[in-house]
């Protein structure tokens, strides 16, 4: 009786995708050093306070990281594909405020503001795309000049003051203060973009361009993709997202807000996007480590805040966390230091 062997030749032809990997194996080395992170976070706040693990806390939480979680999923996508966008907190407090004043110049039409909100994320959006790819400016000197003419536009039309009042609207209150299923609105909001995003950049053809343009942009082109038009939609689809982290804003707070709400925003977002794993060189990146890094920045900031930690060391823990992924990465990736002899 003889028994079958496989050889090596034939074991080698098992085609990879049967190959079962763990599930940690899966999840990936900067998510696992992430999930521990957020694990060591929330032990130690739990402990110095038996109220942050609360129900009504994590909500707090959740709520609270809703806009920053929208904004750092979309940076994903454009630091993928090699791109960068500092103007996102500026587009937002734009979109509050033009959300609110166009409801109340429409004779308190919540869909209407919306809707005008949304419009300017996407010519927003599309003039910073037109402005990096035809103009051929830098994205971060771009998108910096953005940040500072969408605050200036904000505070122009606004007079540089809160507009409009929707807390007597039930769509905006909906959106703001609304649960489904236990869970506020906003947090579903940010789930089901979060889930559409994903789903773009793993399992479309869409995605694994925008990957192939970050990795290598010339044999993204040689290979007949067509860059400019995937750049100017990614921009623009970051100004319809940050119109929709506006209108949220505007829910939340009861009026458009040009400034208060939305500066800064770009900096967690950006942070938010490196500790999760994305390259700020583009080619790699996933929505998945990115919110775990805006949970990990909430957790961070509510723990703080509630333990009554002056609030100037959220942004000092944001500039440390920053240049601490970008070490990392650098590390990882073998890139000497500047200045050191190879």
């Amino acid at each position: 009786m003889t028994t079958a062997t496989s050889s090596p030749a034939e074991a080698e032809k098992v085609p990879p995708t049967s190959r079962r990997r763990s599930p940690l194996v899966a999840l990936g080395g900067q998510n696992l050093s992430l999930i521990g992170a957020l694990i060591v976070v929330l032990g130690l706040f739990g402990i110095l306070n038996e109220n942050y693990l609360s129900w009504a806390n994590i909500q707090v939480i959740g709520e609270a990281i809703t806009i920053t979680g929208l904004l750092a999923v979309v940076q994903t996508v454009v630091i993928i594909c090699g791109g960068l966008d500092i103007s996102v907190g500026s587009q937002v407090g734009l979109a509050s405020v033009v959300s609110a004043m166009a409801f109340t110049s429409a004779g308190s039409n919540p869909y209407l503001g919306m809707g005008v909100a949304l419009l300017i994320g996407a010519l927003v959006g599309i003039v910073n795309g037109v402005a990096i790819v035809y103009g051929r400016v830098n994205p971060t000197i771009a998108t910096l000049a953005g940040l500072a003419a969408y605050k200036g536009v904000a505070q122009l039309v606004s007079d540089g003051r809160a507009q409009g009042y929707v807390l007597n609207d039930p769509v905006f209150v909906f959106l703001g203060r609304g649960k489904i299923a236990g869970l506020p609105v906003m947090i579903w909001i940010l789930i089901v973009i979060a889930i559409t995003v994903h789903v773009m950049l793993k399992y479309t053809d869409i995605g694994r361009n925008l990957y192939a343009i970050g990795g290598n942009d010339t044999a993204a082109r040689l290979a007949g993709i067509n860059i400019n038009k995937y750049l100017v939609a990614v921009y623009a689809l970051i100004g319809v997202v940050a119109a929709v982290a506006g209108i949220l804003l505007t829910a939340r707070t009861g009026s458009g807000q040009p400034v208060s709400g939305s500066e800064g925003l770009e900096l967690k977002a950006i942070t938010a996007a490196a500790l999760g794993g994305c390259a700020l060189k583009g080619g790699k990146g996933g929505v998945g480590g990115t919110l775990l890094a805006v949970a990990l920045l909430g957790a961070l900031e509510n723990g703080l805040t509630v333990e009554g930690i002056n609030t100037f060391w959220q942004n000092v823990a944001q500039g440390a966390l920053l240049v601490a992924a970008v070490v990392i990465q650098q590390r990882r990736n073998g890139e000497r230091a500047v200045g050191l002899p190879h």
